[in-house]
């Protein structure tokens, strides 16, 4: 476990737990705003496999806009990535700390954002199927 990202392993293939995981997110008020198939990428830029690994972007419209109100330049630091990686025909799912990501800034609103993001992250966790 890092000091900057949380995890949990969905027992879906990467495909099905990523459509598993946005569901859970929007019950929270998170969606995903992009999808980086970095499998894909290193495929068709190295012609190289590997294993499947995307990176998704979450966010929740409103905590973006109370972050770049209080610090324009907040959005260098947007949206919360989550990496979704295939191992063994799981999927496992590693979300930014909010708290230790956003925390770099100093600025009291971006924590308590941080917080309030965090919360909700951990709690759409504990929805996902383990």
């Amino acid at each position: 476990m890092s000091n900057y990202a949380f995890s949990t392993t969905i027992p879906q293939p990467i495909d099905a737990a990523i459509e598993t995981l946005k569901a859970t997110l929007m019950n929270h008020h998170l969606g995903i705003v992009s999808d980086v198939n970095v499998a894909g990428i290193v495929k068709t830029k190295l012609d190289q496999d590997m294993p499947a690994y995307r990176i998704l972007g979450a966010c929740n419209p409103k905590m973006a806009k109370t972050m770049i109100d209080a610090e324009p330049s907040a959005g260098a630091l947007l949206p919360c990535t989550i990496v979704a990686r295939e191992v063994d025909g799981e999927t496992v799912i590693d979300f930014m700390d909010p708290i230790a990501v956003l925390g770099i800034a100093g600025n009291e609103v971006m924590d308590q954002v941080a917080a309030e993001a965090t919360e909700k992250l951990k709690a759409a966790v504990a929805d996902l199927p383990k």
